[in-house]
């Protein structure tokens, strides 16, 4: 009897465990390991709407501190392109820009993802001796 009840409350328990840490648990991508840092930072980044205003304050306390960044400043605008990890190419302990998913800040507001984000920068500077 003692058994069941306890199998009883261990059944009833657990659910409401794992609820609790699903819907309040902060995740703190500094605390990750690679892998499931770059699972985080690849969902979340998917979920960004560029038709929603961004900022890269909100970002950055979500995902922490890019891995890779680079910035352009115009007369009028400050452009910044900033990379996260989102896959693995080579097991090599280096992060390089293969390996991530490009951001695109004009005066610290989201303006482009991924490749379109990389294009964009480029384009924008002049061009170089």
């Amino acid at each position: 009897m003692k058994i069941a009840l306890l199998a009883a409350a261990l059944l009833a328990i657990y659910p409401l465990a794992t609820w609790l840490a699903l819907n309040f648990y902060q995740d703190d991508p500094a605390d990750m390991v690679w892998t499931d840092r770059e699972a985080f930072n690849r969902k979340f980044i998917n979920t960004l709407d560029l038709t929603a205003v961004v900022q890269q304050d909100q970002v950055q306390q979500k995902l922490g501190g890019p891995d890779i960044t680079e910035a352009y400043q115009s007369a009028a605008d400050l452009y910044q392109l900033v990379f996260y990890r989102t896959q693995r190419d080579i097991s090599d302990g280096i992060t390089t820009k293969v390996e991530c998913t490009a951001l695109l800040y004009r005066n610290r507001q989201l303006v482009a993802v991924g490749d379109a984000a990389q294009q964009q920068f480029l384009q924008m500077q002049p061009a170089r001796p």
